[in-house]
C-alpha cells in the first residue's frame, strides 16, 4: 500500500482541525450515521473551550488504495517543543492560511522549523468564501514569508489550493466546481514523497520517540516513525538516549497504529509508518527505540529550555479542603511528575521543606492549561506569581526575549506602543498598515514585561486587538520592570462578607467579591485606590437603632465585583501573594495570612 506522512500547520483558528474532520469524513473514516463531535481532533475539554490545539495528534485516512498519516500540530508557541519533534516524523507539510488574515506569527514559527528540515510545503488558502477574503494578497504574503525564512527554490515553487474546510471542498482554481476535497488528496499523493525509510525495511529495527502518552490499560506508550526494519509484538528491544547511553531493555507488549480516529492493534510495524509502542518503563521523548544490535541513536531535536517557573504549593488557607478531594502534597507531586513525563517541556523540582514544587515551562498559557486541568480533576493548590528564568553566560545575566506581533485598530496603536516600549522595556521592530484601518506592530519584549499584559492589552484595545508572541532569543538583562501599581484591600476578619460593609468600602477601591462570599483573615477582597495595602473589615453590619425613618433602610446597591480568570489572577498578584485554586473558586490571598507575620516578612526582605 502506498504511504504518505504529512503534518498540517496553521495559526490558531485558521480552520486546521475542521479541515482534518472533513478529510476523515470524505475518506470514509466515519460511518454515515456515526455520532462525531464537532472538531473531532480537539478531544480535550480545554481544547474545545479555548478553540486551540494543545497536544499534537495523529490520524490516518485511506483514499483510493493509499494511506495518508496526518499529524495535527499545535499552533501556540508555548507548545513549540512539541512541534519540532512532530515535523521530524513527516515528509511533507500542508500550510493552511486564512485567506482574510494571511500568514500569522505562529504559522511563521512552525513554518520556519519545517523549511529548515527541508520539507516542501503545499499551501491551502482556507475560508476563501468569507466576505473579507483576499486570497491573492494572502498568497503573495505566503511567498514573501517563505523568502524571508530562506526557503530554497524548490520550496518557493509551491503548489497552492483554494478551500473552504467548513463546507468540505478544495480546488486548484478559485472558481472551480467546489465539490469535495479530492484535489487535496491528489496533490498530497503527487507532491509529497513516499517515506524514504521504506527502502530500509530489511535492516535492524530503529524508531525515534516523538510523543509520549499513557494508557490506563497498557501503561506508558511512545509514538514515532519507524526509521528502519520491522517489529512484531513480543520482540525485545532497547532504548538509547540522545548521547547513546542505554536506558532500558524491554519487551514490546503491543503495537498500535492510527486508523481513522482511533488506535488499532496491528500485527507488524514496518519502516515508514507512524506507530505507538507499549511496554517500556523509562524511555521517553527524543530516545531511540531499537534492536539490541544497534549502538548509534538517531539524531533528535534537543528539547527547548523552559522560560518561566511557577510554584505549586498545598492549599493552606482556612477554607482548604471544602471543594477538592486532592489536597496532600504527595498527591500533587505525583500528578506533576506524571505531567512532566507526558509533557517534555515541563520540569518539576522539589523546594526545600517539601510542601511546594517548582514547575518550569514554556509560557503562561501552558501553565494555565496545567492548573486548569488539575483543578478540574479535584486538586486544591496555591500558586505563586510566575518568575522568568534567567541564564548566566560569560558572567552576564541573560533573559528571554519574545517577538510580539500585534494587530490593532489605528486609534489604539499609540496606547499599545507606549505600554510596550515604556515600562515594559520592549523595542519596536516594525510598524505597518494591515488593511482596513488596522496597524500591525512587531516588537521584541522581555518575557518579564509580558506577564499579565494580555488582560491590560484587551482593555486598551476595547477587546478588538490580537496579540501573538513567540520566543525570539536570549538578551542581556534590561533592568527593573515595575509591577502592579495599586495596593490591595485585605480582609482582617474571617466570616461571610456583608453587603452593607462592602457598600461602605466602595469608595476605598474596586471589589473582587460580592455579598455572602466566605472570606478569611489575609484574603484579598479588592484593589485599593492608592498604592498601599489596606486592611478592612467586610463583615461590619449596620448598627440597629430603635428609630425607623422612611428612606434610611433602603436596599444597598453594590457595584458588580471584578472577577478574575485563572491567568488574570496569576498575573495580577505580587511576589508576596498567592492564588488559591480549588475546583469551584479562585481566590487571591497574601502569602502570610497573619498581619504580624506579613510585617516581619516585609522587614526581613526590606
Amino acid at each position: 500500500m502506498e504511504l504518505r506522512n504529512i503534518a498540517i500547520i496553521a495559526h490558531v483558528d485558521h480552520g486546521k482541525t475542521t479541515l482534518v474532520d472533513e478529510l476523515l469524513k470524505q475518506s470514509g473514516a466515519f460511518r454515515e450515521n456515526q455520532a462525531v463531535a464537532e472538531r473531532a481532533m480537539d478531544s480535550n475539554d480545554l481544547e474545545r473551550e479555548r478553540g486551540i490545539t494543545i497536544l499534537a495528534k495523529c490520524t490516518s485516512v485511506e483514499w483510493k488504495g493509499a494511506r495518508i498519516n496526518i499529524v495535527d500540530t499545535p499552533g501556540h508557541a508555548d507548545f513549540g517543543g512539541e512541534v519540532e519533534r512532530i515535523l521530524s516524523m513527516v515528509d511533507g507539510v500542508v500550510l493552511l492560511v486564512d485567506a482574510a488574515e494571511g500568514p500569522m506569527p505562529q504559522t511563521k514559527f512552525v513554518t520556519s522549523k519545517a523549511l529548515a528540515l527541508g520539507l516542501r510545503p503545499i499551501v491551502v488558502l482556507n475560508k476563501v468564501d468569507k466576505p473579507d477574503a483576499e486570497p491573492d494578497r494572502a498568497l503573495d504574503e505566503v511567498f514573501d514569508l517563505f523568502a524571508a525564512l530562506d526557503a530554497d527554490e524548490d520550496q518557493l515553487d509551491f503548489p497552492h489550493l483554494y478551500a473552504s474546510g467548513r463546507n468540505g471542498w478544495c480546488d486548484t482554481e478559485l472558481d472551480g466546481p467546489r465539490k469535495n476535497l479530492d484535489a487535496l488528496f491528489r496533490l498530497v499523493l503527487d507532491h509529497v514523497p513516499a517515506p524514504k525509510q521504506q527502502k530500509h525495511a530489511d535492516e535492524d529495527f530503529r524508531m525515534l520517540a516523538t510523543t509520549l502518552g499513557a494508557d490506563p490499560f497498557i501503561g506508558r506508550t511512545l509514538t514515532g516513525r519507524v526509521e528502519s526494519g520491522r517489529i512484531k509484538p513480543g520482540a525485545t528491544v532497547q532504548a538509547l538516549t540522545r548521547n547513546g547511553q542505554k536506558i532500558e531493555q524491554f519487551r514490546v507488549s503491543k503495537i498500535q497504529a492510527f486508523r481513522g480516529l482511533g488506535l488499532q492493534e496491528i500485527p507488524e510495524a514496518v519502516a515508514g509508518d507512524i506507530v505507538t509502542l507499549a511496554g517500556m518503563a523509562k524511555a521517553t521523548v527524543s530516545d531511540t527505540i531499537c534492536a539490541l544490535a544497534v549502538e548509534e541513536p538517531i539524531d533528535a531535536q534537543p528539547i527547548d529550555p523552559p522560560t518561566i517557573s511557577v510554584t505549586f504549593g498545598i492549599n493552606d488557607s482556612p477554607l482548604a479542603g471544602r471543594d477538592g478531594k486532592k489536597v496532600q502534597s504527595r498527591v500533587i507531586r505525583e500528578r506533576l511528575l506524571k505531567e512532566a513525563e507526558q509533557n517534555v517541556a515541563i520540569k518539576v523540582t522539589d523546594t526545600p521543606g517539601g510542601e511546594a514544587f517548582e514547575v518550569a515551562g514554556r509560557g503562561e498559557l501552558q501553565m494555565g492549561v496545567l492548573i486548569e486541568n488539575m483543578r478540574r480533576e479535584g486538586f486544591e493548590l496555591s500558586i505563586s506569581r510566575p518568575q522568568v528564568l534567567f541564564r548566566e553566560e560569560n558572567g552576564q545575566k541573560l533573559e528571554p526575549i519574545e517577538e510580539v506581533t500585534i494587530d490593532v485598530d489605528d486609534e489604539h496603536s499609540g496606547a499599545v506602543i507606549e505600554k510596550i516600549t515604556g515600562a515594559r522595556k520592549g523595542d519596536l521592530v516594525e510598524m505597518k498598515p494591515a488593511g482596513a484601518g488596522k496597524t500591525r506592530i512587531i516588537a521584541h519584549v522581555p518575557s518579564r514585561g509580558l506577564i499579565g499584559y494580555h488582560g491590560e492589552f484587551l482593555t486598551d484595545t476595547r477587546g478588538t486587538g490580537v496579540l501573538n508572541r513567540v520566543f525570539h532569543s536570549w538578551a542581556p538583562h534590561k533592568g527593573p520592570i515595575p509591577g502592579r501599581r495599586a495596593g490591595v484591600l485585605i480582609s482582617m476578619e474571617p466570616g461571610e462578607a456583608v453587603a452593607y460593609a462592602l457598600w461602605n468600602l466602595e469608595d476605598r477601591g474596586r471589589m473582587f467579591i460580592g455579598a455572602q462570599t466566605p472570606v478569611y483573615t489575609g484574603m484579598i477582597i479588592g484593589e485599593h485606590s492608592r498604592d498601599n495595602d489596606l486592611e478592612v473589615n467586610p463583615l461590619k453590619g449596620k448598627k440597629l437603632t430603635n428609630v425607623r425613618a422612611s428612606g434610611t433602610d433602603e436596599a444597598v446597591r453594590l457595584t458588580t465585583p471584578i472577577t478574575h480568570s485563572l491567568e488574570e489572577a496569576i498575573a495580577y498578584i505580587n511576589d508576596d501573594e498567592l492564588v488559591e485554586v480549588t475546583p469551584n473558586a479562585i481566590r487571591l490571598r497574601k502569602r502570610h495570612l497573619d498581619p504580624h507575620e506579613r510585617k516581619k516578612a516585609a522587614r526581613s526582605e526590606g
